[in-house]
This record gives C-alpha cells, sequence and structure tokens, in this order.
C-alpha cells in the first residue's frame, strides 16, 4: 500500500505542475498553432508560394499582399506557411530518426557494458567534435545541399547527447533486481531491453525529444540560411530569414515574420521540453509555487 501511495503521490504532484506550470501549457498552444497552420495553411485559398509576379515586387504589406512580396513578386504569406511546414517536417523526421538510432545504441551499451559500452561512448564523442555548421558545410560538399543533407546533419548533431542520456539512465536501470531476475529466469536480453529497459527510459527519451527537437529547427534554420537546406524554390524559414536579410534596408517587412516564427517554434519547444521534465520527475523539477 505504501508503494501504491508513494506512486499515486508523484503521479498527481506531476498533473498539478501540468496545470499550474503556465508556461508550457503557453509554449504547446503555441506550438499546436505553427503545426495547424503549416499543415493546413497551404489548403487556404491564397497565391502559389512558387509563383513568381503575383504581384509587385517588393511591396510592402498591403490587404490582397498581407505579408508583402518578395524580390520577384511572390506572395511572402503562403511561402512563409510553407517554411514553417518544411522546417517543422524537416526538424522532426531527423530528430524521429536520431531517436529511434540513440535509443537503441544506448539500451544496447547499458545492457552488454564491456567494449560495446566503450565504443559506443567514444563513437558519441567523436561526433560532438564535429560543429554542426562545419558538418553541414562536409555534407553538403560530398552529396550537394538539399533536405536529406540538413537530416543527416540534424541526426549527427543531436545523436551524441541523446546517446549519453539514454545510457546513463539505462546503465542505472540494469543493476536493479528485476532486471538481474529477468536474466536469472533465462529472458533474452532483447526482451530485458523491451521490457525492462525501454519502459523505464521512455520519460527520459520523450524530454530529449523535444529538446532535440528545437536543436534540430535551429540547424536546419541555420544550414538553409547558407543555402545548403531547401533549395528554390521551395522555402523554409531559413532560407526566407537569408533572403530577408539581403533586403533589410529596403524590404524590413521580409524578415521579421520569418525570425519571430523561428522564435516562436523554438521557445515553444524548450517551454513543452521544461514543463515534460517536471511532469515527468517532478521530484528533480522545478518546485510548485
Amino acid at each position: 500500500m505504501t508503494i501504491v501511495r508513494k506512486i499515486r503521490s508523484r503521479t498527481q504532484l506531476g498533473m498539478d505542475l501540468l496545470v499550474r506550470d503556465r508556461l508550457m501549457l503557453l509554449g504547446t498552444l503555441i506550438l499546436i498553432v505553427l503545426i495547424l497552420i503549416g499543415a493546413f495553411g497551404p489548403l487556404l485559398p491564397m497565391h502559389d508560394p512558387t509563383a513568381i509576379g503575383a504581384g509587385p515586387r517588393l511591396s510592402p504589406p498591403t490587404l490582397e499582399f498581407l505579408l508583402g512580396t518578395d524580390e520577384l513578386g511572390r506572395s511572402c504569406l503562403p511561402r512563409i506557411i510553407s517554411g514553417i511546414l518544411v522546417t517543422i517536417v524537416i526538424a522532426g523526421a531527423a530528430v524521429v530518426l536520431t531517436a529511434f538510432i540513440g535509443i537503441f545504441l544506448g539500451l544496447i551499451a547499458a545492457y552488454f557494458g564491456g567494449l560495446i559500452d566503450v565504443f559506443v561512448a567514444r563513437a558519441a564523442d567523436v561526433l560532438f567534435a564535429f560543429p554542426a555548421i562545419i558538418l553541414g558545410l562536409l555534407i553538403a560538399s560530398v552529396f550537394g545541399p538539399g533536405t536529406w543533407a540538413v537530416i543527416t546533419v540534424i541526426v549527427a548533431a543531436t545523436l551524441p547527447l541523446f546517446i549519453r542520456v539514454i545510457r546513463s539512465v539505462a546503465i542505472s536501470i540494469a543493476t536493479r533486481e528485476f532486471v538481474i531476475a529477468a536474466r536469472v529466469a533465462g529472458a533474452s536480453p532483447l526482451r530485458i531491453m523491451l521490457v525492462h529497459l525501454l519502459p523505464n527510459v521512455a520519460g527520459t527519451a520523450i524530454i530529449q525529444l523535444t529538446y532535440a527537437l528545437s536543436i534540430g529547427m535551429l540547424i536546419e534554420s541555420g544550414l538553409s540560411f547558407l543555402g545548403l537546406g531547401t533549395q528554390p524554390p521551395y522555402p523554409s524559414l531559413g532560407s526566407l530569414l537569408q533572403l530577408g536579410a539581403m533586403y533589410l534596408t529596403i524590404a524590413p517587412w521580409l524578415v521579421f515574420p520569418p525570425a519571430l516564427i523561428i522564435l516562436m517554434a523554438i521557445l515553444s519547444v524548450n517551454l513543452v521540453g521544461d514543463g515534460l521534465r517536471d511532469a515527468i520527475d517532478p521530484l528533480k523539477g522545478r518546485m510548485l509555487r
């Protein structure tokens, strides 16, 4: 009964944090709005985001073009909406791939230990040595710029920390009595990792996933800003920001919307990650006010 009460108290504390953490609720709302805009915005009756000459060039915001037009006369509003979808989808796909690889390698390293653990840990250290931008330049020079190059860079940049976090948590769980009992009972390593280790690292993986998503969006925007990401005529928030920076003095309306959206997206993901951390492990999170 005492154990059940402790579990209930921790669960109730986590739910209280979710309800009272207004910053997490705000971040969740912003993130949902951005996802909905990116997903359903292209269905609205707007100009084609790739249509050249839809309006006058470098026109300020008007009733017809709510966010103005760019240097080719393309409406900025549908391009920004398409850029939101591109940035979130690319970063999300790369981070999900990172999660699968990181959880797999982290569990294997924690369970088997020995040379396998040393190899996985050292491989993660090697990836840590490459800054994301330098790695992006290297990959783009070999395979060419584009979506797959960005996904590869995001995976390589976020994977080391993901492996370290999952490995450290799984190592502490692998030495507990229920895991040892499963080994003695003859359970296979795959069953132990899936049934006993994976559920106990799932909370940590979800928290790390949110932080990796914010890093992924930042990397995607940075590489697209340098021209290594999504290629014209398809927009992303980074490429729109780069275009706005070119015409900042004569058309400032080109740079502020994508910059603000990048800021809001990364901030909202970080707020959600902080709230999930406090809800999943409330005793180590922020104290209730």
